[in-house]
């Protein structure tokens, strides 16, 4: 506002503003009362929006507000769908076939539950989810905090794993050096002065081209979509670990709420942003979805036509039997694609996790750029074979799902105080239980199943 503006609006403004509002940082000058540093708009090193009054939150229509949730939206989707998403949807349909439509099914009815209460919770609260779990039990949160960081990093190193593949097939290059270079590229987006915005438009960008992308390798391969709808409701074989590592894959570790930690980072909270909180977590797994769907279409398509996928590059294989040679160019840009954004999406996700959020935002930076620098030295050195390790990444974030959700459930049902006096609907809480129950169940059974990807 100018400093010409009347003084009644000025009047108005500062008796708007000046009022206590839980969820948000007081915005007056003369320090106004506010929540607690909990509370406090945090980017995990990226600059955040100015957060918006609560009445103008309660709209959260506004161009910004869209602009903040699409890439929150985007943030979480391309996170999941990284080169893990694609080694493990291209090795379990080869080994399931038609059957792998039943994993699919099941791994999205689960994730809609998950991330329906994660963002809720989440959002309505305006606290990450370390900062929820310490306050229901005092220390939960640095544990739940060291084991997203620990999955977070995990996963990264598959992630950088898989930009040297995707560079490989894309260019030629040489997957090590692909990596390295494509680090770097992520390293110079933490740098960046508008590094938000930045983050923002590469996740939906690259969101975008990878779903198109998709789409004209599965219209090009011709999958038999009878047998593959008939094996969504009646399957011919279920497999646990593959259900467990799919849910794993998308919602599994720092995945859960890379999406709601950028939300709640862009100033979108509150009980009056619900509506627009719950449409934009199911987006979010809606993308994910479309995007395992069309490319389990285009893999099966390949292996019903008789082709024999085996080694290391079973995708690549099925991309170039799909679309000949311009079918391995897409598979670069594809995986590629997935492979960096979910780098952004691990490194940003995982330091939201053990930084305050009264931190200074260059030190936020920093330590972001360290952790995809060591993730990305570790990959150099580890001589481990890319498709194992992507795969274990998985499973292992599907072990952590269980312990975090449970946290976030009992904020929902007895942590009112921490949710603005929101009462949490019992149909999701339902919703939420049945699934969290699920999660506690496959883990079980997957424990015996990780070690025999080691085999």
């Amino acid at each position: 506002m100018s400093s010409a503006s009347p003084q009644p609006r000025d009047a108005e403004r500062r008796h708007e503003t000046d009022r206590p509002q839980p969820g948000l940082a007081g915005p007056g000058p003369s320090g106004a009362a506010g929540p607690g540093p909990e509370h406090a708009p945090d980017t995990g090193g990226l600059p955040a929006p100015g957060r918006p009054s609560r009445a103008r939150q309660g709209a959260a229509a506004s161009s910004g507000h869209r602009s903040a949730l699409l890439g929150a939206m985007f943030l979480m989707a391309t996170s999941a769908i990284g080169p893990g998403f694609i080694t493990q949807t291209t090795v379990f349909t080869v080994q399931l076939g038609a059957a792998f439509a039943f994993a699919i099914l099941v791994s999205i009815l689960v994730d809609i539950a998950v991330q329906l209460n994660v963002w809720r919770v989440i959002g309505i609260s305006g606290m990450r989810a370390q900062e929820l779990a310490n306050k229901v039990l005092p220390g939960a949160g640095h544990v739940l905090a060291a084991l997203v960081f620990l999955g977070g990093a995990v996963f990264n190193i598959g992630n950088i794993a898989g930009t040297g593949l995707g560079l490989d097939a894309m260019l030629g290059m040489d997957p090590k050096l692909g990596g390295a270079v494509s680090a770097v590229i992520a390293i110079l987006v933490f740098l960046s002065k508008r590094a938000g915005l930045a983050l923002d438009r590469i996740v939906v960008g690259l969101g975008a081209v990878m779903i198109l992308m998709m789409l004209y390798v599965a219209v090009v391969a011709a999958p038999p979509v009878g047998d593959a709808l008939k094996n969504t409701v009646l399957p011919e074989h279920v497999d646990f670990l593959v259900i467990t590592t799919l849910i794993g894959g998308t919602v599994g570790g720092y995945i859960t709420y890379s999406g709601a930690h950028r939300m709640i980072d862009s100033g979108v909270t509150g009980v009056e942003s619900v509506q627009h909180i719950t449409r934009t977590s199911v987006l979010g797994i809606l993308v994910t979805c479309v995007m395992r769907v069309l490319l389990f279409l285009a893999i099966f398509g390949v292996v019903a036509g008789g082709v024999a996928l085996s080694g290391d590059t079973m995708a690549a294989d099925a991309f170039r039997a799909a679309a000949g040679e311009i079918g391995v160019r897409i598979f670069g840009v594809v995986l590629w694609a997935a492979a960096l954004t979910s780098v952004i999406g691990a490194a940003f996700t995982s330091i939201s996790f053990v930084t305050s959020s009264t931190g200074r935002p260059r030190t936020r930076n920093l330590l972001t750029v360290a952790f995809i620098l060591v993730c990305g030295v570790i990959y150099l050195v580890l001589g481990q074979a890319p498709q194992t390790l992507l795969v274990f990444a998985g499973a292992f974030n599907g072990l952590i799902l269980p312990f975090g959700f449970a946290i976030l459930l009992w904020v929902g049902w007895r942590r009112r105080d921490l949710l603005e006096g929101y009462r949490y609907p019992a149909w999701l809480l339902v919703v939420g239980v049945i699934a969290w129950l699920f999660t506690v169940f496959l883990a079980v059974n997957s424990l015996a199943g990780l070690s025999k990807l080691w085999a």
